[in-house]
């Protein structure tokens, strides 16, 4: 791929023809910044080792896949937890035909495991090479094998009695005795997923008592088609058509079936759907003759609990809500119960009072008590130890780039108290034995690699390190050491923001830097965490260049502050953002008086994208250089499960789709601008953006527009797309906003 100057910025229409020239000499980037660059994309350098393993179903122990040295696959192997004693349960040359464990799943006894392997790349018939192979692990030995199976196995594809496991094989749903490998197909009307007029089955759920199989029938055969073109013959390319739910258009219609695990027909429930679709949340069992069914209307606007007699097909609502935004956004925090006390009650998290608390319910639905009070966010269950009576969750009540774990009485007794150590700041994981003996505790911040332990939980005292990344932690150590800070930006009438600041290394706190923000700015994520992450060694290479490097959360974004901050942005995505980075940029500016205000850029991937054309386009008189990767400029071409979240249809909010869209303003463009995307998008498909190139070459606006052929909205496919990527906009940025302090 040749990369053209973008000293001299080029009519997109000129970038885009067929004969691409250069212009002046192309920015170089500095050698020690190269091959930082090189080390995050190329060699891997400072990528954060995580620890994997899935625990016993009694507590005792856990198991996890490790490759034995100098070998290619990988060994099954135990761990006692109190101990450490380490026992390999299946060794890879148990696996016949040179094949390799992928995935596993243990029995509710322990006694059998099931391993899912696949053969050789190079193997014959590769492809429908993945097999289960179920091993006694008393004798160590093999038992049934079943064949041609799809991915995807759990511990939950056992019956609870262990004797049968649930598989897929094209699309169906089967089920294989493990006594004689005999296999049963279950359900018969599925097509394989790559057909456009598929309908797909969901892996099924086990009854508690073993003698029926519940799941989901997703029918999208009435959604539109998108046509898609392969790259296969560079002159006569093949045609992939796919079903694509936009806002406004048909989405998928969804059916929950049982069926008895001896086979049979299948019983399909009456629920209280509605003609425009539905989506569920959380579908369980609870009891052996009812469906526990979480319900949401289209726009997430409203839930139901619903129980569901499989028998005689009684629906008993046990909880609703609504909210004029929504109730359940694109993170599913709230989603799903947890039963406690014998199944007579229930846990619930909801934001139905302003903040997202705790509520216990009785089984009929009446509220019982709510287990965390005040004005602070639950921000996710945990585990639920019911004999003991805790409730275990995330919170971070006094800092909301953090993250910590709390646990609260579940009689409503007491008050709720912090599990991780005071002297523990940052960002901490835990992953709850089931018997809720153990865990595994991750813990990292802003400058710390992350570091597993398995602690008990009693007095959370740690029992051994498992996993401390200790070369990354040397290795970065000199880098971000000192040179960021976290900071809030008070920006009037009551909004104050969080941000993290970047700065060089050979800061000199007596001249002026340029700012360059990196924002998505949408309550699909947040930002501003005390978490480590590989993009901070990229945002330090870009500090290093002579640039303050920032990111702002501005309201809409799902930081822990209440679901007033989190639905301000309501019906509208876009504007708010917008005007609260930019006023935060200037509140910087006032604040901070090494921060250059007359040279300041912005990037960001996906909705990050679309808040720096906006922010471009918007307000040119704050933001002079953007980089936008992967965006969404025409909302209303962007697919329903999301965007109707947030802005409902256009139908419904015409106001709110013309005043989000950034194609409606690109006429403000005055400042460099250098867009990004994957000609092979499935979902911010490449047409939403050139819409906007067309709008820009009407206006007659100056830009830069780089396509990578064929990468989906991550640009990562293909050997040193990423990399490319990312030398891309450190050039375009030192060749746009002048670096260093003056």
């Amino acid at each position: 791929m040749r990369t053209i100057s973008l000293r001299r910025r080029l009519c997109a229409a000129a970038f885009a023809a067929a004969s691409l020239f250069t212009t002046d000499a192309v920015a170089q980037v500095p050698a020690e910044a190269e091959d930082r660059l090189r080390g995050i994309w190329e060699r891997g350098d400072y990528g954060s080792l995580s620890f994997q393993a899935v625990w016993l179903p009694d507590g005792s122990g856990y198991t996890r896949l490790e490759r034995p040295a100098g070998g290619d696959a990988a060994d099954l192997v135990r761990y006692d937890a109190a101990t450490g004693e380490r026992t390999v349960l299946v060794s890879s040359g148990a696996v016949a035909g040179g094949g390799s464990i992928e995935q596993y799943a243990i029995s509710p006894d322990g006694g059998i495991v099931m391993v899912q392997t696949s053969a050789p790349a190079d193997a014959p018939d590769a492809g429908r090479a993945t097999q289960l192979i179920a091993f006694d692990l008393a004798s160590r030995r093999p038992g049934i094998r079943v064949a041609d199976v799809q991915p995807g196995i759990s511990n939950e594809s056992f019956s609870p009695d262990g004797s049968r496991i649930l598989f897929r094989r094209d699309g169906d749903l089967y089920v294989a005795s493990l006594a004689t490998g005999g296999t049963l197909r279950l359900i018969r009307e599925a097509t394989p997923d790559a057909m456009p007029d598929s309908i797909r089955i969901d892996q099924g759920m086990w009854s508690p008592d073993g003698r029926h199989v519940a799941y989901i029938r997703t029918d999208v055969s009435k959604l539109p088609v998108r046509t898609l073109l392969l790259p296969t013959d560079p002159s006569y390319p093949e045609v992939r058509e796919v079903r694509f739910a936009r806002v406004g258009e048909t989405i998928p219609a969804l059916d929950i079936g049982v069926v008895s695990a001896d086979g049979g027909a299948t019983r399909w429930l009456p629920l209280p759907g509605a003609p425009e679709g539905f989506y569920f949340g959380e579908v369980s069992w609870s009891g052996d003759s009812e469906l526990f069914v979480e319900l949401f209307t289209r726009g997430r606007d409203a839930r139901a609990l619903l129980l569901v007699d499989v028998r005689t097909g009684a629906v008993t609502r046990l909880y609703e809500e609504t909210d004029r935004a929504w109730v359940v956004a694109s993170y599913p925090t709230n989603s799903g119960i947890d039963w406690i006390r014998g199944d007579a009650a229930f846990l619930l998290l909801s934001e139905k009072d302003g903040w997202r608390h705790a509520y216990v319910h009785a089984r009929d639905g009446a509220q019982l008590d709510v287990l965390t009070p005040g004005e602070s966010d639950v921000i996710g269950r945990v585990h639920i130890d019911d004999e003991r009576g805790w409730f275990y969750y995330y919170a971070s009540p006094d800092n909301a780039t953090q993250r910590y774990l709390y646990r609260v009485r579940l009689d409503g007794s007491g008050t709720p108290e912090r599990v991780t150590p005071a002297d523990q700041p940052g960002w901490h994981d835990y992953n709850v034995s089931p018997d809720g003996s153990w865990a595994f505790h991750t813990r990292s911040s802003f400058e710390q690699p992350p570091m597993t332990e398995l602690i008990r939980m009693q007095d959370h005292r740690v029992v051994r390190v498992l996993e401390d990344n200790a070369a990354l932690r040397t290795r970065v150590q000199p880098m971000v050491g000192g040179n960021t800070e976290f900071l809030q930006l008070d920006i009037g009438d009551g909004v104050v923001m969080d941000a993290w600041m970047i700065r060089p290394r050979d800061f000199d706190p007596a001249l002026k830097y340029p700012l360059f923000v990196y924002v998505y700015g949408e309550p699909h994520a947040q930002t501003v965490r005390d978490l480590w992450s590989s993009n901070q060694v990229f945002h330090q290479t870009i500090a290093d260049l002579g640039y303050i490097v920032v990111s702002i959360d501005n309201r809409g974004t799902p930081s822990p502050k209440g679901a007033a901050w989190a639905r301000a942005i309501f019906p509208y995505l876009g504007p708010l953002s917008t005007e609260e980075q930019a006023a935060g940029v200037l509140e910087l500016g006032r604040t901070r008086p090494y921060i250059d205000l007359t040279r300041v850029g912005v990037w960001g991937w996906s909705g990050g994208g679309s808040n720096t054309l906006n922010a471009m386009f918007r307000r040119p008189d704050v933001f002079h250089v953007g980089i936008a990767v992967a965006p969404k400029p025409q909302p209303h071409l962007y697919n329903a499960w999301f965007q109707e979240i947030y802005m409902r249809t256009r139908e419904e909010n015409p106001d709110g789709y013309r005043e989000s869209a950034p194609i409606n303003f690109a006429e403000g463009l005055e400042g460099d601008l250098l867009i990004i995307h994957g000609t092979g998008e499935t979902n911010t498909h490449l047409e939403i953006t050139e819409g906007l190139v067309d709008r820009l070459i009407e206006l007659g606006k100056t830009f830069d527009y780089m396509t990578y052929p064929n990468r989906d909205h991550g640009i990562n496919e293909g050997d040193g797309t990423s990399l490319h990527l990312r030398m891309l906009m450190t050039r375009y940025l030192l060749e746009h906003l002048e670096p260093g302090g003056r």
